[in-house]
């Protein structure tokens, strides 16, 4: 499925790290950093992870909450987040349907080969619920010093 800045973002509601909950709508009013990647404690994962846990004063200042969105199991979560002291909200999406709503799933390119899996992407949800910005395919290193520019923009 395809998301385009603007759109309504897709509801979701998905368990988290420590066993609880966490949805769309518990949000309103706030802006909602949404980054979608493959697996925990892999390398690029484990930065992207490292680096946005970095940044939550800033983004908790501009009043953004950031949610890590993987297929892994919210045990896999629970050992990722105390192995690497993150302070994001990791969701679990064994199902793929919150992947796969937010565009985040398909035909990908990795070292010379394509195949089919979750695609490392972000997307900014306004605090009115709709797409402020999507960045497809992203490359972890300054990541989130873009994604936190949005938000303070937005």
């Amino acid at each position: 499925m395809a998301i385009a800045e603007g759109d309504v973002a897709p509801a979701f509601e998905l368990e988290t790290d420590g066993g609880g909950t966490v949805k769309l709508s518990d949000f309103k009013g706030k802006s909602v950093v949404l980054y979608f990647y493959p697996a925990d404690d892999t390398p690029g994962c484990t930065t992207e992870a490292i680096d946005f846990t970095a940044a939550l004063p800033q983004f908790e200042a501009a009043n953004a909450v950031v949610i890590g969105v993987s297929p892994d199991s919210v045990d896999s979560h629970d050992k990722f987040k105390a192995k690497h002291d993150l302070g994001v909200i990791l969701a679990a999406d064994p199902d793929k349907k919150v992947i796969e709503a937010y565009g985040a799933w398909g035909e990908k390119m990795m070292y010379g080969r394509t195949s089919i899996g979750l695609i490392r992407s972000t997307v900014l949800i306004g605090p009115d619920g709709k797409i402020v910005r999507h960045w497809p395919k992203v490359r972890v290193k300054g990541h989130v010093d873009k994604v936190l520019e949005a938000v303070e923009a937005a």
